[in-house]
């Protein structure tokens, strides 16, 4: 059987889409998350531009051979605060400023104010343009409670396990929309379980399957957990989560949702870590998402041969390490082409 492939979330926006990446502001301004909370728009005179760029994007994907492409996240200026801004509690207008990474920069973030509540769902939107340009099921991504926390500042709580409940049921109501519009493919993405793991076996692991309560067993749950999105392409030296944690996280997770994305490109995980595998399947990054080298057909197919010396074809699914938003087109595409040669390959 060949391997399945898949994408992670953010896929180079065309130069015409009316709002920026996270990631595409300069990061050394001082006020570089207040510019980006600026360039978000929820204009209807922007909807041709949105759609014709997720319609792009999604064509690009299956292009070049992926066989669960996801909207490329074209409407996300932040793939946290897109959905925060659906939810009651968040204050966009009034940030708070913020140590971040250990002292590592300050910047101002969007506050919680009050209670969290589902407010009405945006991402059943989203994917049914995605789906519409698709001859395939469409994933679809969204932020966990401890990533959301992580990029946001509370002035509300001061109880993170409290905090990490409302925010998982809110973003239940947004996933069982999900599942109503007939998404089958649901990623939450939690980043922030690599970096904090004992948070996340407290409570995170919990909170994880609340966001996922109610959905039928035909739809695939996905958690995405990297150890960390740099900063710019090519610094090696960018801090990262020690890649150990997975260790501990796929003892946690095994079994309690579908299918687990972490990252092994970047990081080249011991072998033993993919025997941890019995019951959720492993989505492997086998492209850097933070380096301009493109990595070779043959490169792809040797790392995968050695996977399969512990982990059964059918729980494996190739994908890059994260989303692919600083590499440009050109170069993500070129990525994408032979991590599906490769996996088909196979």
């Amino acid at each position: 059987m060949a391997i399945k492939t898949t994408c992670l979330g953010a896929f180079p926006k065309p130069d015409y889409v009316p709002i920026k990446d996270w990631f595409a502001v300069d990061m050394a301004k001082e006020n570089y998350q207040a510019d980006v909370v600026d360039t978000w728009s929820d204009d209807p005179k922007l909807d041709a531009e949105f759609r014709r760029a997720t319609e792009e994007v999604v064509a690009a994907q299956i292009a070049c051979g992926i066989d669960i492409p996801t909207d490329g996240e074209q409407r996300r200026e932040n793939y946290v605060h897109y959905q925060c801004r659906q939810f009651a509690g968040f204050d966009f207008n009034n940030l708070e400023r913020r140590e971040m990474r250990n002292g590592a920069y300050f910047t101002d973030l969007p506050a919680i104010r009050s209670a969290i509540k589902a407010g009405a769902p945006v991402l059943p939107r989203d994917y049914r343009e995605a789906q519409a340009a698709s001859d395939r099921p469409v994933k679809i991504t969204l932020p966990g409670p401890l990533t959301i926390m992580d990029t946001t500042a509370d002035a509300f709580y001061n109880d993170d396990r409290r905090l990490s409940r409302d925010l998982a049921e809110a973003l239940n109501s947004e996933v069982l929309a999900l599942v109503e519009a007939g998404c089958r493919h649901i990623q939450v993405d939690e980043p922030v379980f690599a970096r904090k793991p004992e948070a996340a076996l407290a409570y995170g692991v919990e909170n994880l399957e609340r966001v996922f309560h109610g959905v039928p067993d035909e739809v695939t749950r996905v958690s995405h957990m990297c150890c960390g999105y740099p900063d710019r392409l090519d610094n090696p030296d960018y801090p990262k989560a020690d890649h150990g944690v997975y260790f501990d996280l796929v003892r946690a997770l095994d079994g309690k949702i579908d299918a687990l994305s972490i990252e092994d490109c970047h990081c080249k995980n011991d072998l033993e870590l993919f025997e941890l595998f019995d019951k959720t399947i492993a989505i492997v990054g086998f492209v850097d998402i933070a380096v301009s080298h493109v990595e070779p057909v043959d490169e792809i197919i040797a790392r995968m041969k050695k996977i399969l010396t512990v982990l059964p074809a059918e729980r494996l699914i190739a994908a890059p390490d994260c989303g692919l938003g600083f590499l440009g087109r050109a170069r993500a595409e070129q990525k994408l082409r032979n991590l599906a040669t490769a996996a088909k390959a196979l």
